[in-house]
């Protein structure tokens, strides 16, 4: 007998942060869909461009701040399971707030678990990032046996700072909750490839941006050089998989749940070159010019330094529209210039597999 396409989620009441970015507003629209009592999105931003879809489907607008524990409890209490997705510094001008990058990415993943103490929320999926150890250097085919990449050693303050973050979230899994002993939090983090699909805001969106001004001429890395991406759909799908793997009260299971602690890379399972197969199409079929030269890294860095530079003197305003994005920043650079994939092994086989055998003693 297996289980459920709807366990875990039916009747059940969730909380998402970042809820009305572009994988939150998905997830909170997929688990209504597959029959949760009640979907709590908290962000920062008052509406996004999936507000309206939201509200229609029924889930419930938090507007709150990731860095107050105030907020962040008003979220969370009175859910069962939490999708912990609310970052910062991922690109672009974001990229130079170390700061704020730290506030949000630590300082908010701390609030989050205190008040999933505080509360006795049992399950927590933390949205994490390739980068916790990737630091530039090539990876193929990894799996999750790799170790964390030195905190000391990374080229910006995102994958710093997520590397903590998901560290934090691991070490507390199984902590009893304040209030009953009894009730303990199961953790466990997804690790996603670059993301793409209907709607996205972040990648495809800035490249066309610098198409549309001339200023995507270049390619860094030569046509050998590939990384993974990740449909939508499908990070969905196994952020929802994810949390069944963290269900405790599955009938005739005992022990810990299968997922608990555990981290795992998501993406297609398909690594390609980025340029050659979403840039180039994507060029062609919207008739831009398509880049033909190829920098070296040292010239990348060259170039990538001086908008670090430029960000920089502008600090205090690049919140402010009128502040452009740098064309490439130094991270960017290390992060484009070799292969970096990954193995889905472990979370398409494995964990599938234990999930139908809950059910199958």
């Amino acid at each position: 007998m297996h289980l459920s396409a709807n366990e875990g989620i039916e009747g059940v009441r969730f909380a998402v942060t970042g809820g009305q970015g572009f994988v939150g507003a998905a997830l909170c629209l997929e688990l209504l869909r597959r029959g949760a009592r009640e979907v709590r999105s908290l962000d920062l931003r008052a509406a996004s461009s999936w507000s309206q879809q939201l509200l229609d489907a029924g889930v419930r607008i938090i507007q709150g701040d990731i860095r107050k524990k105030d907020d962040v409890g008003r979220a969370l209490c009175g859910v069962d399971c939490v999708f912990h997705l609310a970052s910062y510094g991922m690109s672009g001008k974001e990229m130079v707030q170390a700061g704020r990058a730290d506030e949000v990415n630590i300082n908010g993943t701390c609030n989050v678990l205190d008040a999933c103490h505080e509360h006795g929320v049992r399950r927590l999926v933390y949205v994490s990032t390739y980068n916790v150890v990737f630091g530039g250097k090539p990876i193929v085919n990894g799996n999750e046996a790799l170790p964390y990449f030195p905190i000391e050693d990374h080229v910006d303050a995102y994958g710093r700072s997520k590397s903590v973050a998901e560290q934090l979230v691991l070490k507390s899994n199984g902590r009893p909750a304040k209030h009953d002993r009894s009730t303990r939090l199961y953790t466990c983090a997804i690790r996603p490839a670059a993301i793409y699909g209907p709607g996205e805001e972040r990648h495809l969106p800035r490249i066309l941006r610098l198409a549309k001004l001339g200023l995507a001429f270049f390619r860094i890395g030569g046509p050998d050089v590939k990384t993974d991406w990740v449909y939508i759909d499908n990070l969905v799908l196994a952020l929802i998989l994810a949390s069944m793997g963290l269900l405790d009260d599955i009938p005739d299971r005992k022990g810990t749940p299968v997922a608990a602690g555990q981290a795992y890379f998501i993406c297609d399972g398909s690594p390609c070159n980025t340029f050659e197969f979403i840039i180039s199409p994507i060029f062609q079929s919207l008739g831009y010019s398509v880049p033909r030269v190829t920098l070296d890294t040292s010239a990348a860095l060259a170039i990538s330094r001086i908008f670090l530079f430029i960000s920089t003197l502008f600090y205090p305003w690049l919140d402010s529209k009128w502040i452009p994005q740098p064309l490439i920043l130094p991270a960017e650079v290390y992060k484009v210039r070799v292969s970096d994939s990954y193995s889905i092994l472990v979370f398409s086989f494995v964990l599938p597999v234990c999930l139908i055998q809950y059910n199958l003693k």
